[in-house]
């Protein structure tokens, strides 16, 4: 068995560790932004809440976020090296690829916000991340619309 057979051979494994682990990164990236929203808003009432809202960021960007997207990628690009898998010159593959890039982007870019947070920098309101919580929503229909129909 050579090396292009293995693979083939892997890929159901992969796919499927692949689709759980997206689904695992999916959730925190629609939480966390939902979770600064009430971390602004709170903010302003309750003080005492801030730590609290700190440590359930902290853990979900450490815990659940940051290892799915690792697993999501090694598995994802696994998929694309399986030879006979992916065919380059569509241009599904391509969309999917930004699109994955652009949902990595988002996923640092809550991980800045979070760290703004922790330094007292925050400077976004509630309605903002509101907004920005639309991001992952718009990407993922990007990817499974290129997914499902292969243009």
């Amino acid at each position: 068995m050579d090396l292009s057979d293995l693979m083939f051979a892997l890929y159901p494994y992969a796919k499927s560790l692949h689709i759980m682990a997206v689904l695992s990164w999916m959730a925190g990236l629609f939480y966390l932004p939902r979770l600064f929203v009430y971390h602004v808003e709170q903010a302003e009432k309750v003080q005492e809440a801030v730590p609290i809202f700190l440590t359930m960021e902290e853990k979900l960007l450490r815990i659940i976020m940051r290892p799915a997207m690792y697993v999501s990628w090694t598995a994802g690009l696994f998929i694309v090296l399986t030879p006979g898998i992916v065919d380059w010159s569509y241009l599904w593959p391509w969309t999917k690829g930004l699109s994955v890039i652009a949902m990595t982007w988002f996923h640092h870019w809550l991980l800045f916000r979070h760290r703004d947070f922790k330094d007292g920098r925050n400077t976004l309101t509630g309605r903002q991340f509101r907004m920005m919580n639309e991001v992952p929503t718009v990407l993922m229909a990007v990817i499974v619309i290129s997914v499902i129909f292969k243009f």
